[in-house]
């Protein structure tokens, strides 16, 4: 008994600190005359924690000890309301919870609230309970409460944590009502509105309502220009089918000398997931001039200028991020985006065949995530120093822990091949990992484009034509495929249909615009052709592009504009087979 008794007597100290303040005075503070005496007394605050009160505690905390939480939690609340003690409410409620009893912790926490009807805290339990218990209508009174109780300054933020609260509700539909009703008074007072529809919109966007969510971004918009909430929910909603949001987050930036940085960066990722990558480019320009000790910033621009062969300026933008991030707190993202920056670093030694220097920014990588990136990049330098089969054996050698490493040490092994042009040795290694996987989609296609390679046309088609029949939304293979058919220019009506059908999957891809600018300019449609090749080249400066672009318009008679297409191709990749073919084939020297 012993033993339980200091647990209890611990517990009790801990969670109900009452009214124990009366401590003893040291003799040379006594009062020194009876009226000192008197005031003295008449000023020590008396404790309501009477002898019977404080064993009723006791043994509360005795009966939890001993694993009755319910009847410990009614001795603990019925102590509460008695005393109107803050603590003994918030004990009595965190035991119920802590029991898993949600009727119970909704009791204690409503009394609390009853007793201290002003408290944000005894409101904000009620108020999360009834979310956990999923009575979502039963929350509106206490979420219209929790936006009174906040302090004026406040108020913006606190509606703007409203959908956090919610984030977990099943019914996301009547969750977003609820709070639309709840906040009825809000959206229309000019102090509140942008908070309050921008929390509407989060609300329907959670719901899946992708309008409504669009029509409160742009009443959060109104109400306030510059606030940052309307273009996040905008960000969120940006689409080729909804093309109005990328219209709120352009309005978010306009003439506004307080917009965020980050949000610019997050409207770059958003215009790279779309693969319009020169706006991409663009942006982020803006974002390393306007917040240059923005890390993340030079690495994303890094690795886009190296992807587009801008060697230079890349250099100077990944070391830039190199020296920013290494003074860096936050080691986890530190060291994955180092390991990044230092993968893309070898890269561009590895171009200026400054093998010594590649090896040197990969032995930087300490990240074991980052191994097999780290080792596939070595085997590309022992390759391209005419050790391929080294190169091989070293991709090889990675540890294999799971079916995913194996997969990675595969795509490695088949892409360093791919680079060297070794592709019967990538027909070969797919064609094992058939053998093993016959179904799998990705390998599949792999093998396709190996086939192509070795002109094994037939092969190919086979190829594709089984992953659209396992796949039927996999645009990649619908786009080879007419691809194929248009470069040879045989079944044209079919090769169309095949890119369109691609395109209703992926109608941004700019790669997937060139091959039906490719397809039109066979079927002899060589303005059209032209009209698609000149907004995919201008949405993705790429040196294949660059080569059909340059073609139409030679046909056109605009030679002069194809010969300039054609030299900003090689600048971008001057050994493109594509472009270096085209060249060979119309008899041009650039």
């Amino acid at each position: 008994m012993k033993k339980k008794l200091g647990l209890a007597l611990s517990g009790l100290l801990m969670a109900a600190p009452l009214v124990l303040a009366q401590t003893a005075e040291p003799l040379s503070a006594a009062p020194s005359t009876l009226g000192e005496a008197k005031a003295a007394q008449e000023a020590t605050p008396t404790s309501s924690l009477d002898s019977a009160l404080f064993y009723q505690l006791l043994v509360g905390e005795m009966t939890l000890q001993e694993g009755e939480p319910a009847a410990g939690f009614a001795l603990m609340l019925d102590a509460a309301r008695k005393t109107g003690d803050v603590q003994l409410y918030q004990r009595a409620t965190d035991i119920a919870l802590q029991s898993r009893s949600g009727d119970a912790a909704l009791q204690a926490a409503q009394a609390w609230k009853a007793h201290q009807p002003t408290s944000r805290e005894a409101n904000r339990y009620v108020l999360q309970i009834l979310v956990a218990l999923n009575r979502i209508v039963d929350t509106t009174e206490p979420l219209q409460t929790e936006i009174r109780l906040a302090p004026e300054g406040e108020r913006s933020a606190a509606l703007t944590a409203v959908p956090r609260i919610y984030a977990r509700m099943a019914d996301k539909k009547l969750a977003a009502m609820v709070v639309e009703g709840a906040l009825a008074a809000y959206l229309n007072s000019p102090a509140t509105a942008s908070a309050a529809w921008t929390t509407v919109g989060r609300m329907r966007l959670a719901a899946g309502d992708s309008n409504g969510a669009l029509g409160a971004a742009k009443r959060a918009q109104a109400a306030n220009r510059l606030a940052e909430g309307p273009a996040l929910v905008a960000l969120e909603l940006m689409d080729p089918k909804q093309p109005e949001a990328e219209g709120l987050v352009r309005k978010y930036f306009e003439g506004n000398t307080g917009a965020l940085p980050e949000i610019r960066m997050a409207y770059a990722r958003a215009l790279l997931d779309a693969q319009r990558y020169a706006e991409a480019a663009a942006q982020l320009q803006v974002v390393t001039r306007e917040k240059p000790e923005l890390p993340e910033g030079w690495l994303v621009l890094g690795s886009l200028q190296l992807q587009d062969n801008q060697l230079a300026q890349a250099q100077t933008s990944l070391e830039r991020y190199v020296t920013l991030a290494q003074q860096q707190t936050a080691e986890g993202e530190r060291n994955r985006g180092l390991a990044q920056a230092y993968l893309s670093l070898s890269q561009l030694a590895e171009k200026r065949k400054d093998y010594a220097a590649a090896e040197g920014w990969l032995a930087k990588i300490d990240n074991s995530a980052d191994l097999t990136q780290a080792q596939t990049r070595r085997a590309s330098i022992l390759a391209s120093q005419g050790k391929l089969e080294e190169g091989r054996q070293l991709i090889r050698k990675l540890p294999e822990r799971n079916a995913a490493d194996a997969r990675l040490k595969l795509n490695a092994e088949v892409g360093l091949l791919r680079e060297f042009k070794q592709y019967q040795l990538a027909h070969d290694v797919l064609a094992q990992a058939l053998a093993r996987n016959p179904d799998e989609t990705e390998l599949l296609y792999d093998q396709a484009m190996m086939a192509e390679k070795l002109g094994a046309l037939g092969e190919m088609e086979r190829l594709l034509r089984r992953v659209i029949q396992l796949k039927p939304d996999y645009h990649h293979a619908y786009n080879a495929l007419g691809y194929s058919l248009a470069d040879r220019s045989v079944r044209l009506p079919e090769a169309r249909e095949l890119i369109r059908k691609a395109l209703e999957f992926a109608p941004s891809d700019p790669f997937i615009r060139d091959s039906l600018g490719w397809v039109e300019f066979r079927m002899g449609n060589t303005a059209e052709a032209a009209r698609i090749f000149e907004a995919a080249y201008k949405a993705k400066p790429d040196a294949e592009i660059a080569a059909h672009f340059g073609e139409v318009l030679w046909a056109l008679g605009q030679r002069d504009r194809a010969v300039a297409i054609w030299k900003e191709g090689r600048m971008i990749n001057p050994e493109n087979e594509t472009l270096l073919e085209t060249l060979k084939r119309l008899r041009v020297k650039l």
